[in-house]
């Protein structure tokens, strides 16, 4: 950056200032940003050992020149000379399943494109988003969302919810749609192109291509940010301006990335709903997943209501936790609870085991680390208020698989469980704790 040039963060500020105030402007003049000095933060925000695309161009081969590098990419963007190549798909063990999950991953310079082009677009849409979407945004994540879910269940009247999921989002987004929509707020013309030259890219599987005529980009940082673009009109706007006035009750859509929930105090209200998100959805050319999505009974009187019926509380999942009605401790408060979800916990397991299987021929002080780190990561995420049983129930079968995985590697049955406890001490575990408070008040 030059003496005299204005900082890349300040000009941000400045779009993100002027886009919170006028909610109509239309940007024209954004493209310049895309300069050496917001490539080359992009380039220091990428993983170092990141896989490489079909150019097999990895970030240290990228750094070794990097000043050059940099220099011929804003060149080549600036004649609009830049087009993006294929994402390469590849396929990943799914743990717990004989299936695989495709995994798409974007050359180093798409990659730093795709990056420069989000912080341009999310200084905008940052100020468009509403309150409750919560998927892969700044500062937001899926506690957030789970602690308005809390606030929304325990504070508020409510009575039923609807739990939603989109199938196969990310492969239908409706491409012509999407571009529509961005031009709401965009007419930076080298900015639409840019978008549209990442959205038909394409993948190569196996040495083949393949044309993405629907969808966003499959690896693409830049696709959880046309994800909520999409969704923030096709679904938010619709709930907030047109739906939710019609209603009776308290209303509230609780969104994570193509995930979400909405809490209903009217039964009528939320049944409307059903069919209206339906209708909605596939004049998008999008549905719901039948197997994720229901309405349930849910709330305070739900228990009376099942019970009454001789039946058992609905419960529902959302982001990884099955909710469940219970009570405070003192039984004087209606409390909505939440669990690791079984299927996620024997996943989860399973993955451990597979990763000690594949990394058998480590010594013993590095799987010991590495499985504390584990350990630390599923608490930070799955430790929150009332999963303590199911934290611990974690950490004990880990322990376990750790104990007969060692005992595996010397003559079976010489590692006793004395011996074991001695090496927990050298390298101990981390200890099931809750991380997280998910207390409405």
């Amino acid at each position: 950056m030059h003496r005299n040039e204005e900082p890349v963060a300040t000009k941000l500020q400045r779009i993100a200032n002027k886009a919170r105030v006028d909610k109509q402007f239309k940007f024209t003049s954004l493209f310049h940003l895309m300069n050496k000095s917001l490539l080359l933060e992009c380039f220091a925000q990428l993983k170092v050992n990141a896989a490489s695309g079909i150019d097999n161009i990895t970030k240290a081969e990228y750094a070794d020149d990097l000043d050059a590098n940099l220099d011929r990419l804003v060149s080549r963007l600036h004649q609009m000379a830049y087009k993006p190549q294929p994402v390469l798909r590849i396929y990943i063990p799914k743990p717990g399943s004989h299936k695989q999950r495709p995994l798409g991953i974007p050359t180093l310079e798409d990659k730093l494109v795709q990056a420069g082009l989000v912080k341009i677009l999310q200084a905008i849409y940052e100020q468009d988003f509403i309150d409750d979407s919560y998927g892969f945004r700044p500062e937001r994540g899926c506690h957030d969302a789970l602690l308005a879910l809390s606030q929304s269940v325990e504070g508020e009247p409510i009575n039923v919810i609807v739990e939603a999921d989109i199938k196969g989002f990310f492969d239908n987004v409706d491409q012509e749609q999407l571009m529509a929509f961005i031009r709401h707020r965009i007419a930076d013309k080298r900015i639409l192109r840019m978008i549209k030259r990442f959205l038909k890219a394409g993948i190569q599987e196996d040495g083949k291509y393949k044309a993405s005529e629907n969808g966003t980009p499959q690896g693409g940082v830049i696709s959880p940010l046309l994800a909520n673009i999409y969704l923030h009109y096709v679904l938010d706007l619709w709930f907030e301006k047109r739906v939710k006035r019609e209603y009776q009750g308290f209303a509230r859509l609780i969104r994570y990335a193509d995930d979400y929930v909405v809490c209903f105090q009217q039964t009528a209200d939320a049944q409307h709903f059903m069919k209206a998100m339906q209708a909605r959805l596939k004049q998008f050319k999008l549905e719901v997943a039948p197997e994720k999505t229901k309405l349930l009974e849910f709330g305070v009187f739900a228990q009376q209501k099942a019970k009454a019926r001789g039946e058992r509380t609905a419960t529902f999942d959302f982001l990884g936790f099955t909710h469940y009605c219970s009570r405070s401790r003192d039984g004087r408060r209606f409390r909505m609870k939440r669990k690791t979800i079984s299927k996620r916990f024997t996943v989860k397991l399973i993955g451990f085991k597979e990763w000690l299987r594949s990394n058998r021929t480590l010594t013993t002080a590095e799987i010991m680390k590495t499985s504390a780190a584990k350990l630390r990561g599923h608490f930070a995420y799955y430790g929150v208020t009332d999963n303590s049983k199911c934290i611990s129930s974690f950490a004990h079968q880990v322990t376990q698989t750790l104990f007969k995985w060692l005992n595996r590697r010397g003559k079976r049955g010489c590692y006793t469980w004395e011996k074991f406890t001695k090496l927990l001490q050298l390298f101990p575990l981390p200890k099931p704790r809750i991380m997280v408070n998910l207390l409405s008040t």
